[in-house]
């Protein structure tokens, strides 16, 4: 049956008001796990120092006559190693107009720009700094950057055929350089887990990426989750594999949006810390038109305090 003659309908409305959500619906992820769990550490200047130290090997033959004469041990000096700040930056224009307009999901363009950029610098500074980036001192026409997690690890790998360490020599980090990929598997895992131990480390949390923490899933060691109930012991099985029990303890298996997924860091993240010269801050810039200008930046070092704590199952298979 048809619309009866005349009829005013919606098609023939002018002045019906449109219908627009006040709310904005933004899907892209802003968890940043590996600059959430770091030691936020102060830089002084744009090469951030430490120094590292190891104990000698035990001595099984450590055995001296009575009464005789103490013989002399050599004693090392400790090494002193850094790592350079890097600036990362975003930055906000928007016109007079279109912050005096009546907007919907905002009340300033802004203040509401202004808040999305913060949380894509924190994202930036994430893939910087779990991913495999060499240290660069710059100059008035090459920006600095900062060694990266990958760079830095040389005492616990594991790579693919043809993979090579980085690491620190000479006052620089060296990018580590990739091998055949080959699939994530256990014994891999175990291996260097195993090795963390054995220099002194603890590595309690293992980042990997979306499709290696679903391999990952399956592995033995691979603890049972529950949701306590009242007056149960055991409930509901709690999907996706949290934690992960190994020879050498527990280790918290954090998935990573950022960190490259060819790449599983075991870290104990007692010995990483980001370094700040100058900590998240906003500036306005120069006023040139019908304009507000502003730059967000942060200043950073990576800081690797001993790096033979962690280490990397790296060449993983990659959809």
């Amino acid at each position: 049956m048809g619309q009866p003659t005349h009829t005013f309908d919606s098609y023939d409305s002018i002045g019906d008001r449109e219908d627009l959500s006040e709310v904005i619906y933004n899907l892209s992820p802003t968890q940043t796990p590996f600059l959430a769990m770091a030691q936020k550490l102060k830089a002084k200047n744009t090469l951030h120092e430490w120094q590292t130290d190891s104990l000698a090997s035990p001595d099984e033959s450590n055995a001296v006559i009575e009464g005789d004469d103490a013989s002399l041990d050599d004693v090392m000096p400790t090494a002193r190693v850094g790592n350079y700040t890097q600036i990362s930056d975003k930055t906000v224009v928007v016109s007079g107009t279109q912050e005096a307009t009546d907007k919907a999901g905002r009340k300033s363009e802004l203040s509401y720009q202004i808040a999305k950029k913060g949380k894509e610098l924190k994202r930036d500074m994430e893939a910087i700094l779990t991913r495999n980036q060499a240290s660069v001192g710059g100059s008035s026409s090459v920006a600095r950057t900062t060694g990266s997690v990958e760079a830095w690890l040389t005492s616990n790998v594991s790579r693919g055929t043809g993979g090579l360490s980085g690491g620190f020599s000479a006052g620089t980090v060296s990018v580590a350089t990739d091998g055949t990929e080959r699939p994530y598997t256990e014994d891999l895992l175990k291996e260097v887990i195993q090795s963390c131990w054995s220099n002194g480390g603890d590595p309690s949390t293992i980042l990997v990426g979306p499709k290696n923490k679903a391999v990952g899933s399956s592995f033995a060691g691979i603890a049972t989750q529950y949701r306590e109930n009242s007056g149960m012991k055991q409930a509901t099985i709690i999907a996706g594999a949290d934690v992960y029990v190994s020879d050498f303890g527990e280790h918290k298996i954090v998935a990573s949006r950022f960190s490259r997924d060819r790449s599983a860091l075991v870290l104990d993240m007692e010995y990483w810390g980001v370094a700040y010269l100058r900590p998240f801050q906003q500036h306005t810039l120069s006023k040139t038109g019908d304009s507000e200008k502003r730059q967000l930046l942060a200043e950073y070092a990576l800081v690797a305090k001993q790096e033979a704590a962690s280490g990397v199952v790296a060449d993983l298979t990659t959809p």
